[in-house]
């Protein structure tokens, strides 16, 4: 009798022992994998992580009244593609007045007159698939 319990808690523990070295064992697994990387922030769109639009002003400070041209180049952008020239007013991007469109060889040139002020400055495209923006540009006019 003794050597038939034995075996029974002999083969209790070794289905535990096997039970705690599988679980054990998959979980270390998981701990050795590289972690799943992080996202970044990144458009939504497939056409817009594509498409680019860079942004230079000839002046970052100017009188009032005095013009200041606005250029850059695209990229991913159809030619023809319409732009449109955005400043930051009341925590809210709002169009201005000057567009244009992407010229041949992927450039565009904008010329736009502002009222006193600190302005910041992007050009956006609109397009079916999503919305492409440029980086900022600060003129100051005085």
């Amino acid at each position: 009798m003794t050597s038939v319990l034995r075996h029974r808690y002999g083969r209790a523990l070794g289905a535990g022992a096997l039970s705690v070295a599988l679980l054990s064992g998959g979980t270390a697994g998981a701990f050795a994998a590289t972690p799943t990387p992080t996202p970044t922030a990144t458009s939504t769109s497939h056409m817009a992580a594509k498409a680019s639009i860079t942004l230079t002003a000839n002046k970052t400070s100017v009188k009032a009244g005095e013009a200041v041209k606005l250029t850059g180049r695209t990229k991913g952008l159809k030619v023809g593609s319409p732009l449109a020239l955005q400043h930051l007013a009341s925590g809210k991007w709002t169009n201005l007045k000057a567009t244009t469109t992407v010229k041949k060889g992927s450039s565009y040139a904008l010329v736009a007159k502002l009222p006193k002020g600190t302005h910041q400055l992007r050009v956006v495209s609109a397009n079916k698939t999503g919305k492409v923006v440029s980086p900022t540009v600060t003129v100051k006019v005085s």
